[in-house]
């Protein structure tokens, strides 16, 4: 039965590849493989079972996924000619890039060459490149064919995919997760850093390839995982030390950082936390005052002891005012506050003026 094969290319290009010869490969074994045109030489990273429980696209290894389809077959292990080979393309690799990038001056094109690769039978020859927007480059394929004299392709890739092929060491100190071990490229919001409390600074939070870093996804779970056992920020909190707001917390030590009312602050463990807020105790019910008696809501005038259901009514709910009616001047302005005048220019005294509205008794 064919055994499934994973194989690695120059810059962590990978393909599936069936092997049907008896013999078994081990793991960094160089192999040559059938591809669309040609041959091409890689090393061996997973073989057989460990091999298909690897998704082809968009899987992070997991056993649920589906086994990847084959791109080719094995031929068969690679000699030592054909290592010396393709160590001899890898160093001509780097002129031929610089000279992709002279022919791209000349045609004027807004694009930056990233990585050239050959094939292991020079049948083809692949360059890599980055680019703000989409970039017409058919007459710079014609002149690159002419120039190599094979097939050449151009392929457009992100800055993150030109950091996998490229590597280089991160602010860890290591080298970057999409070059080493990280199957997948997932994209990265801001938002990430949020929930870490991480500085929001675009330098500090940004990889070699100038997006947000790989570990910012990746460590996430993490993060919400371990804050669900810590109370959140903002919150107060009754300990047996008194009414407290939690300040701050650190979910590596297990520390939390408490503010008193005082403005006083001390750091507790999170097992010291829980234990004070055990021997708080349940707090003391809240004391209710006594109603207020009847006889308290009625005044009296002074000097005077009788009670009148006339006086009881005004004491609880007294009388309102009545509003004065305003009224307006001849020429249908609103007139607020002003009299009409007479022909002598003097203002006019209404008879009604003066007159108050009737009072107004209840009952």
């Amino acid at each position: 039965m064919p055994e499934l094969v994973e194989v690695r290319f120059k810059g962590n290009r990978k393909a599936f590849f069936t092997w049907d010869d008896p013999g078994p490969l081990n793991v960094g074994d160089s192999v040559v493989v059938t591809v669309e045109r040609g041959r091409d030489l890689g090393t061996v990273t997973a073989v057989g079972e460990a091999a298909s429980r690897k998704c082809g696209i968009g899987c992070s290894g997991c056993a649920a996924g589906e086994p990847p389809k084959p791109d080719g077959n094995v031929l068969r292990q690679a000699a030592t000619e054909d290592t010396h080979l393709s160590q001899e393309l890898r160093k001509t690799e780097e002129d031929v890039r610089r000279t992709v990038i002279d022919r791209v001056v000349a045609h004027k094109l807004t694009m930056k060459v990233s990585d050239a690769e050959w094939q292991w039978d020079r049948k083809k020859l692949t360059i890599y490149f980055t680019a703000e927007k989409r970039v017409d480059f058919r007459a710079l394929v014609r002149d690159l064919a002419a120039l190599f004299r094979t097939r050449i392709e151009l392929r457009q890739i992100g800055a993150r995919d030109e950091a996998k092929r490229l590597t280089g060491v991160g602010r860890c100190g290591r080298e970057y997760c999409c070059s080493s071990w990280l199957p997948e490229l997932r994209p990265v919001s801001l938002s990430l850093a949020k929930d870490q409390h991480l500085s929001l600074n675009p330098s500090q939070i940004s990889g070699g390839c100038g997006r947000l870093l790989c570990c910012l996804r990746y460590e996430h779970d993490f993060y919400v995982a371990s804050r669900k056992r810590f109370p959140k920020e903002g919150k107060v909190l009754t300990t047996s030390q008194g009414v407290a707001r939690v300040q701050a917390v650190d979910i590596f030590r297990e520390r939390v950082l408490l503010r008193a009312g005082d403005g006083t602050t001390r750091v507790l463990t999170l097992a010291a936390l829980k234990e004070e807020i055990d021997g708080a105790g349940t707090p003391a019910p809240a004391r209710t005052e006594s109603p207020i008696p009847p006889s308290s809501l009625v005044t009296f005038d002074e000097g005077t002891t009788d009670v009148s259901p006339e006086k009881a009514i005004d004491s609880v709910s007294p009388r309102r005012s009545p509003r004065k009616r305003r009224r307006r001047g001849r020429r249908g302005g609103s007139g607020r506050g002003r009299r009409p005048k007479n022909g002598n220019g003097e203002q006019r005294k209404d008879d009604d003026a003066g007159d108050k509205p009737a009072d107004h008794h209840d009952g």
